[in-house]
C-alpha cells in the first residue's frame, strides 16, 4: 500500500508515522505545479465521490482524535488536546503545525518541542483570497512534515490539507477532495469548503513568494466570533455530559456539567451585551435570545440535578431535573443549529 493510502498505524507503536525526513523536512526549493480547476456539472461534494479511495479509519491517541495521514509530508487530524498530545506529533518528526481553528494555539508548548504554530483560521463557508495565499506559503515555505487541524478535525482542517496536498504534493484536485470527503468526513453542507479546494484559484509559488506573511502563531478574535469560538468547546462538554446523562466523567473530575453550563451561559450573556449585535438581523437576535434563555434553564436544572444527584441518586426528583435538563439542552442546540445554518454553514 502507497505512503498516500496507508492509513496510521496504531499510536502504541514506537514507529508510527516512520516519515521520510530527508524529503519532508527540507524547505522546498522545487514546488508541484497547480492543477488547473476541476470543471464541475454538480457539486464539489458529489464529485469528491468520483475517486475511489481505499476505506480507512482514523487514528485515536492521548489528546488525539480524528487523525489521518494523507501523505510523509501532511497529517490531517483535529485539535492536539494537551501537551501529551503535542510530544506525540512531535515524535512523527512534524516541524510545522497549521492551525485554521478559531482558537489561539498552544504555540508556546509546540516551540519547546522543536516545533513551529501557524495560525491562520477560516470559516466553514470557504476559504479567501488571503488566507489561500497564507495556507499556500506556509506549506511551501516552511519545514515539514505538517500537522493540519481545526478543532474536530473533519471540516475546515482536512480542507486546509487539501490544499497542501495540492501545492505540496501535486496530487489532483480531484483526489484532494476525495480524501477530504472519503477519509476525513467533511460534510456535505460545507459544499464551500469543497469548492474552495476543487475550483478556487490556488495561488502559484510567484505569487505566494510575492505574498508578506509572517506566519503569526497567534490571530486572537473579540467580540462575537472570540465567544463562538469559546462557545463550541464549552458546547462539546456539555453535549458529553448529556451522553452520560448528566454525570460527571470520572476520568475528568474537573469537568463539572453545571460549571460548564454556567460558563456557556455567560458567554451567551456576553454576546447579547454586545453593542455590534443591535445591527444584526432580528432572526439572529431571536436565536441568539433563546439560547441565552436555555442556557439559563440549564443551569437551573443541572444545579437541582447536583443537588438531588448528591442527596437522592435514586429520586423521582432527580429524574425530573434530568428531562428538564435535557429539554433545556434541546432549546439550546435547536437556536444554534438554527443559527449556524443560516449565519455560519
Amino acid at each position: 500500500m502507497t505512503s498516500t493510502s496507508r492509513p496510521l498505524v496504531l499510536f502504541s507503536l514506537s514507529l508510527a508515522f516512520s516519515l521520510s525526513l530527508a524529503a519532508a523536512c527540507a524547505h522546498h526549493a522545487e514546488f508541484a505545479e497547480v492543477v488547473a480547476p476541476m470543471e464541475l456539472t454538480g457539486t464539489a461534494y458529489e464529485a469528491a465521490a468520483r475517486v475511489e479511495l481505499p476505506a480507512v479509519s482514523p487514528s485515536e491517541g492521548s489528546g488525539l482524535h480524528h487523525v489521518f495521514e494523507l501523505s510523509k509530508r501532511i497529517i490531517s487530524g483535529a485539535e492536539p488536546d494537551g501537551p501529551e498530545a503535542l510530544e506525540q506529533i512531535a515524535s512523527w518528526g512534524v516541524r510545522t503545525i497549521l492551525s485554521v481553528d478559531g482558537k489561539t494555539p498552544d504555540a508556546e508548548t509546540a516551540e519547546a518541542l522543536g516545533m513551529r504554530y501557524v495560525h491562520v483560521p477560516i470559516e466553514y463557508s470557504g476559504m479567501k483570497e488571503e488566507e489561500l495565499l497564507k495556507i499556500s506559503k506556509t506549506f511551501r515555505e516552511l519545514e515539514g512534515p505538517f500537522y493540519v487541524h481545526c478543532f474536530h478535525g473533519k471540516h475546515r482542517g482536512p480542507a486546509a490539507a487539501a490544499v497542501g496536498r495540492v501545492v505540496l504534493d501535486g496530487v489532483p484536485r480531484e483526489r484532494a477532495i476525495a480524501e477530504m470527503r472519503q477519509w476525513c468526513s467533511t460534510a456535505s453542507k460545507y459544499e464551500g469548503l469543497y469548492s474552495t479546494v476543487a475550483t478556487a484559484h490556488i495561488p502559484t509559488a510567484d505569487e505566494t513568494a510575492r505574498f508578506d506573511f509572517d506566519f503569526h502563531a497567534a490571530h486572537s478574535f473579540d467580540g462575537l466570533r472570540g465567544a463562538m469560538v469559546e462557545m463550541t468547546r464549552k458546547w462539546d462538554l456539555i453535549k458529553a455530559a448529556r451522553e452520560r446523562n448528566w454525570q460527571p466523567d470520572p476520568e475528568h473530575p474537573d469537568v463539572v456539567p453545571r460549571e460548564e453550563a454556567v460558563q456557556l451561559h455567560q458567554l451567551f450573556e456576553a454576546c447579547s451585551e454586545l453593542e455590534s449585535i443591535r445591527a444584526w438581523q432580528d432572526d439572529f437576535r431571536a436565536w441568539l435570545e433563546d439560547g441565552r434563555s436555555g442556557s439559563e434553564q440549564l443551569v437551573q436544572a443541572l444545579t437541582d440535578h447536583a443537588r438531588l444527584n448528591d442527596a437522592a441518586p435514586a429520586s423521582r426528583e432527580l429524574g425530573e431535573a434530568v428531562a428538564l435538563a435535557d429539554m433545556a439542552f434541546t432549546r439550546v442546540r435547536k437556536s444554534c443549529a438554527s443559527c449556524h445554518s443560516a449565519y455560519r454553514d
